[in-house]
C-alpha cells in the first residue's frame, strides 16, 4: 500500500492589495520614521539652525560696545538669525543620502523592489515624504531663530528688524526652503551612488570643496562661474541683497532647482537601468 503525499494547500486572502501610490507613501513613510538616523540627523538640523545663531546673537549683543565700526557694518540681524542655515544643511544632507543609501547597504531594498517592481513610486514616495517632514520641521526652527536672535538683540536698535519688512519674511521662509532642497538634491546624490560614505563625500565636494576651489582660478572667471554653482546659487533665495557677481533671488533658486530636478532626473534615469 502506497502513500501518496498530498501537497499543502495555502488558504487564498479573502482581499488582496494592489500596489498604489498612497500605500506606497506610507511604506516609504513607516521606514523613515522608524529608523534611528533620522530623528537624530534633523535633531541636529533643528538644533544648530536655533543654537548657532542664537550663540551668534548673544555673543554679538555682549560685544557690541566694543566693535570695531567695520564690524558692526558687517553683522547683519537677518544674517544671524539664519547663521544656522549654512551649518544645518550638511546634517540635513546626511540624512538625505541615509534615506537612500541605507536600504542599499542592508540589501532591503530588493524587499522594497519586490513589492514595488516599478521602482520609481519608491523614489517619489522617499522624496516626497522627506520634503514634507524636513520642510514642516524647518519653518518653524528658522521662526523661532529669527524671533529670538530678535529678542537678544533688542538691546541695540540698529539690529532690530521687521519680519513685515521688506522681504524679510521671504528670506526667513526660504531658509527652511533652501534647507529642504539642499536634502532633496542630497537624496538624489545618495540614489545615483548607492553608498552612504560616497554619497556624503560627493556633497561635501560640491558644496564645501568646489566653491574655494574656485578662487585658485582668475578673478574674472571665478566671479562668472561661482554664482551658478549650486550652494552660491541657492544661498540666494534667503538672501536680501545681491551683489554685482551673484545671481538674484529668482535667478539662483531657479538655478538651484534645475540643479535638484537634474539630479532627481539622473537617480530615477539609473534606478530603472540598474540591477539592484
Amino acid at each position: 500500500m502506497s502513500a501518496v503525499a498530498s501537497t499543502p494547500q495555502v488558504p487564498r486572502l479573502e482581499t488582496t492589495g494592489r500596489v498604489t501610490f498612497p500605500r506606497v507613501l506610507l511604506s516609504e513613510w513607516t521606514k523613515f520614521r522608524s529608523v534611528r538616523s533620522t530623528a537624530w540627523s534633523l535633531g541636529v538640523g533643528i538644533l544648530l539652525t536655533i543654537g548657532f545663531p542664537l550663540l551668534f546673537a548673544a555673543v554679538t549683543s555682549s560685544h557690541w560696545g566694543q566693535m570695531s565700526p567695520q564690524d558692526r557694518a558687517s553683522r547683519s540681524p537677518l544674517d544671524i538669525a539664519l547663521a544656522g542655515v549654512n551649518v544645518a544643511q550638511l546634517a540635513i544632507a546626511v540624512l538625505g543620502v541615509l534615506v537612500v543609501s541605507a536600504e542599499y547597504s542592508t540589501g532591503s531594498i530588493r524587499a522594497t523592489f519586490s513589492a514595488v517592481p516599478k521602482r520609481l513610486p519608491v523614489l517619489w514616495a522617499k522624496l516626497l515624504d522627506y520634503a514634507a517632514i524636513s520642510l514642516a520641521l524647518m519653518v518653524p526652527a528658522v521662526l523661532i531663530s529669527f524671533f529670538a536672535t530678535q529678542a537678544i538683540l533688542s538691546r541695540h536698535d540698529i539690529l532690530q528688524v521687521s519680519v513685515t519688512a521688506p522681504g524679510i519674511a521671504r528670506c526667513v521662509l526660504m531658509g527652511a526652503v533652501y534647507v529642504m532642497l539642499v536634502g532633496l538634491f542630497a537624496m538624489a546624490l545618495g540614489a545615483i551612488v548607492r553608498n552612504t560614505a560616497g554619497g556624503i563625500a560627493l556633497f561635501a565636494g560640491i558644496f564645501f570643496v568646489l566653491p574655494p576651489l574656485m578662487f585658485t582660478l582668475p578673478q574674472t572667471w571665478n566671479n562668472a562661474i561661482s554664482q551658478y554653482l549650486p550652494s552660491n546659487a541657492g544661498r540666494q533665495i534667503f538672501s536680501l541683497d545681491h551683489g554685482s557677481h551673484t545671481l538674484t533671488p529668482l535667478a539662483g533658486g531657479l538655478v538651484f532647482a534645475a540643479y535638484c530636478v537634474t539630479a532627481i532626473a539622473v537617480a530615477a534615469f539609473l534606478l530603472r537601468r540598474r540591477d539592484v
